[in-house]
Parts: structure tokens; sequence; C-alpha cells
């Protein structure tokens, strides 16, 4: 299905079989001959020559997350191996990733000759026979497929929407009454009793479940647009627009782009049909719900398999396709997320979401003008829309194009008529990048107006109360910001490093070498964290400790104009502080330590500061 590989995993993987034939003697295995023992075929995948050396370079891309290449690999130590479990399964593992389907049905069919039991080999296998009709066979490996607790769930779901193939929509409903699942498997479990009673026309049963899913605060948002969609259908718009009420309610925020489309929908009064409208449908949910849950809780090998799985029976399933483009992201994989997305037919309510999305995954590749361009359509195409003139000025200031960055953040501030509290992070990008090109003035107004729309937002309060410490200005003010960020986010280096360095400027070095340690030891691998403890050390008197954070900060690669100072600083350590400089900095902490005069609270107009 997809032809890219990633460039880590071929270095490493090109260098592998070399080194393998030494360690094997340069023996090459005899083939062993099966009815699938030719490998899946890579023409950017270098051959190996015996069973060793494809087994280890398809270990070494696995751990890469390639899985195209791990395919081809353990493929070709198949071919030489042919009965063999452990390269049986790793082999169909990575051509059910790749959905790579001939080959890895022809895989499973081998394996439960071995393995009987062998859960995911029986799932696939079943699934085939479902997709051709043949319910027997498939309900025998649905049965044969439930051997653990995601086992059990899986082959329950799936007999269940076998059952309704088949046209025994009470014979599904008992399959899932009749059974005992572990209470994180229950909101699942329910979710799909309410697809089925719909897909049944079991009106009643549906409503009935999909309310005992709100009222045990079990919805998710498939399971939200299940129950809105089901109650239209049923010309009932009000208690599905209340429906879809409790979501947007529950998230306060934009909601994603199908919850909207449908609230429009609902509110132009339009009935809408079933989200799930046959058995083969319900079944792809049920893998797609597993497959994201999956992925989301780590397991991004597995998870990506059920959302294969999930595309098996339905190829075009956007909600699958976009899950399995998210997993890739997750493994850096952008080329293949990309080729992903765009499997995704346009004009779904995914449409402008998935561009976005794509846009950030082309910056990665440093394709940024096409990242850029991309963008702009989509602008153009939603001219209300904030997402994706964020996205253009995030991915500017990701460029240090500034004032680029600046005018779409300024333009997307044009759209929003009453600023709140969701808006915060306009204002703080703009204000940061009028930062950077030495603006302070607009800089320091977005960053006040970011504050007020937000006033714990732990970014907001240290940059600005940075800024105002390195420029010498509400000293006292600033430092009580930097405070509260790092009370608010303890553990972020960065945040707890503005900290050790406003005390720093301040001249505080006892404390400024007691926050800049911390911070070292929350990111050991920032240059700039290590060359400010550095600092702080020296004016401690602990100068042989700061040459080696120096050295240390060196050898993490800072930025080219950092790397001068650096040295300069290893050369010959810092300027003792001169007499001027230390009047300054005691009138400083004196101005600090001074108790805080009352003022009144001001706003700025047009902008509405949360209580």
């Amino acid at each position: 299905m997809f032809r890219h590989v990633n460039t880590k995993a071929r270095f490493l993987i090109s260098a592998a079989p070399a080194a393998i034939m030494l360690l094997v003697g340069g023996a090459l295995v005899s083939p062993m001959t099966s009815a699938f023992a030719a490998p899946a075929t890579a023409d950017d995948v270098p051959a190996v020559g015996n069973r060793l050396g494809g087994y280890l370079a398809g270990r070494v891309a696995r751990g890469l997350s390639d899985t195209h290449a791990a395919a081809a690999y353990y493929g070709m130590a198949l071919a030489k191996d042919a009965d063999n479990e452990t390269l049986l399964g790793q082999t169909f593992d990575m051509e059910s990733s790749e959905g790579n389907w001939p080959r890895a049905e022809a895989l499973a069919s081998e394996l439960v000759k071995l393995k009987a039991d062998h859960r995911m080999a029986r799932l696939l296998l079943g699934l085939a026979e479902f997709k051709k009709g043949n319910y027997a066979l498939a309900d025998e490996h649905f049965k044969a497929s439930s051997v653990n607790p995601i086992g059990e769930l899986t082959g329950l779901l799936a007999r269940a929407w076998l059952k309704q193939a088949e046209g025994k929509t009470k014979d599904a409903l008992d399959l899932l009454d009749n059974t005992r699942q572990p209470e994180w498997a229950q909101a699942m479990v329910r979710y799909h009793r309410a697809l089925l009673a719909d897909v049944g026309s079991r009106k009643v049963e549906a409503r009935a479940t999909y309310d005992k899913l709100a009222a045990g605060d079990q919805r998710s948002l498939r399971s939200t647009l299940a129950a809105a969609q089901s109650l239209a259908n049923n010309g009932e718009i009000k208690p599905a627009q209340k429906a879809l009420q409790s979501y947007f309610d529950k998230i306060r925020g934009d909601g994603h782009p199908s919850a909207v489309a449908l609230q429009k929908q609902l509110a132009a009064g339009e009935k809408t049909p079933l989200l799930v409208t046959t058995a083969s449908q319900g079944l792809s949910e049920a893998l797609f719900g597993l497959g994201e849950a999956l992925a989301g809780e780590g397991g991004v090998g597995p998870g990506a398999v059920f959302l294969q799985y999930s595309l098996y029976l339905e190829p075009r399933f956007p909600f699958a396709l976009a899950s399995l483009a998210n997993v890739y992201e997750s493994t850096k994989n952008y080329a293949r997320a990309i080729e992903v997305y765009e499997l995704i037919a346009p004009g779904t309510p995914l449409e402008s979401a998935i561009d976005i999305r794509k846009a950030f995954d082309l910056n990665s590749l440093d394709r940024v003008e096409e990242a850029k361009s991309l963008l702009e359509q989509v602008a153009d195409r939603e001219p209300n829309d904030l997402k994706p003139l964020n996205a253009l000025g995030s991915i500017m200031r990701g460029q240090k194009r500034w004032d680029e960055a600046i005018g779409y953040y300024t333009r997307a501030i044009a759209i929003i008529k009453k600023p709140d509290a969701r808006h915060w992070d306009y204002y703080y990008s703009r204000g940061t990048s009028y930062e950077r090109v030495h603006k302070w003035p607009a800089a320091e107004a977005d960053l006040q107006t970011a504050l007020k729309l937000s006033p714990d937002e732990p970014t907001v309060l240290n940059y600005l109360g940075y800024s105002w410490v390195d420029q010498n200005k509400n000293l006292k003010t600033g430092l009580q910001l930097i405070e509260k960020a790092v009370k608010l986010k303890p553990e972020d280096g960065y945040i707890v490093d503005s900290l050790g360095w406003a005390h720093y400027r301040m001249g505080n070095f006892k404390e400024a070498a007691r926050w800049l340690e911390r911070a070292v030891e929350l990111r050991p691998d920032d240059p700039v964290l290590n060359d400010h403890y550095g600092d702080g050390l020296w004016r401690v008197g602990r100068e042989r400790e700061a040459m080696f954070q120096w050295y240390q900060a060196l050898s993490l690669k800072p930025e080219p104009e950092d790397v001068e100072k650096i040295q300069k600083k290893i050369a010959s350590g810092l300027p003792a502080p001169t007499k001027a400089a230390n009047a300054k900095r005691t009138k400083d902490v004196q101005r600090i330590e001074q108790p805080p005069k009352k003022r009144a609270e001001t706003k700025s107009p047009g902008v509405t500061v949360p209580q």
C-alpha cells in the first residue's frame, strides 16, 4: 500500500546484512518451500541473503517503526525457514500493519496451523470469511480469537455484528446482554448494542441504550454523534440537538469538525442518516475503536493493526484513516501520514483539519513552501476559520520568519470579534513574534492581553515576567509572574531556568545556581540550560564545575551564535562584576524587597477578563 522507507532505518538496515554475514561466516541458509515463501518485495530495501540477516534487519526496522522495511526483511528471513513460528508471527504482524492483505491472509492461514489460537491471525481469517459471506466459518475464527481480554471483547463484538449480517438482530443483542466484560469494556459493549439496535430498526431499544451511556457518563465523541444522528433520523431534532450540546458543554472548546457539521445540519432541521447503517460498518467501527484506544495508550503497533483491520472492511472510513495517520505522525513517519491523509475523500467535515495536519507534516519534512501554500488554500476556503491562520503563524514562528508570523496572527485576531480565554494563544504568539523583531511595546501589549485572557497560563506568565526582568523593569512583578509559572508547572525545565536566570540577572547568584541546577536536572539535554547553569556556578565560586557545564553545553550542539560565547567563557571564565554593576544589583534587590504598592486594576478596552 505504501512505499516510503524511513531514511534512518534504510541506512541502518542496509548496513546490517554485511555485518551479519561476517557473524555467520557468510553461509547462506537453503530456502524452504511454501505457498507463501516469497517475501514482500520492496525496490528500496536491499536484499539479505540469509535467515539471520533478514531477522535482525527486520528487528532494526521494526524498532524504527519502519513497518514497510520490516515486512520485507522478515519475509526474506521467512523464505529461508518457512515453518518458523516466530518468523511467521513477525512477518504476519508487519504485513498486517502495512495492509498487505493477500500476503497477510496467506501468512495467517499458515500461522494457525502452528498455533491454533493465534488471536490476530484468527481475527483476520474471520474478517476474510465475513467479507465473503461465509458466516459460519467467520464465527469459528472469531470464537478462536477470544484468548485474552482484548481478544474476548473483539470476538464478542465481531460475532454480534456477524449475527446482524445474518439478519438476526435479537441474537446479536442477546449475545451482548449475556456476557460479562471488565468495567473498561462495558462502555464499548453498550455503545455497540445501541448501534446494533439502530441498524436492526429497534429504535426504542437503541434510544434506551444511548440514554444509559449518557446517564453513566460513558459517552465518547463517536457515541454522542451516533445518539444525535439516531434521534435526528427518527425526526427528533430538538432531543438530538440537546444530546450533541452535552458534548460541546463538556469539552468547552470548538469541538470536533464532525460534531460542528452535525450541529449545523440539526440547526437546519435536516434529517440525518444513522452513523452506522450496515454490519460491515459496525464491525469496522468496533475495530477502529479498539485501534484508536490501543494507539492512544502507547500501543502503536497493535493499534495500527486494528486500524488496518477496520480499513480492511471499510477502506475509506475517514476516522480510521485519520487515526492511522496519527499513528505514523507519532513515530515521525510524516510521509506515510500524508499518504494516508490523502486517502480521505474531499468534502468530508474533516477536510480542513486534515489539510492542516498535512501541512504540519510537510513542514516536518522541510517542505515549508508546500505547507504554506496548502494552508493558504484552506484559509481562502474557510475565511472565518482561525485554525489555518494559527497553523501558518506557528509554522512561520518555527522557521523564525517572524514578520510573516505576525501577519498571520494579525489576520486571525481580526476575525475574533470578542476575545475570551480560548484566544490567549493568538496574542501570546504574536507578542513573542513582535519581541523577536525588537518591537517591544507591541509585544508587551499582546502579552498583557494574553495574560488577562488567561491569567494562569504558565507560558505567558513566564515570557512576560522574564522579559520585564531582562529589561530591568517591573522587577518585582516580573519575578512574581515567573514564580507563579513555576508553581503551576514545576516540572518544566525551561520555566524553571527562567526563574534561575532572572535571579542571576539581578545578582542573586546563590538562588540562581539553585534554580538553574534544577532546570538542568529537568532538561539535561538542552545546551542553553547547561550554559546558564555554568554561569551560575561560576558566580558562586564553583569554577571547575562551571567549566564542566560549559563543555557539556558545547557537546549538545548549541546555536552557532552561542558556540563562540561559550568557547570564550571556557578560555577565560566570566569577567568580575564591576562596582557599578554591584551597586545597580543592590538597588534592584532593594526594589524587589519593597512592599508592593496598591493600585487599581485596569482592563484593556474590548477585552473580557475572566473571573
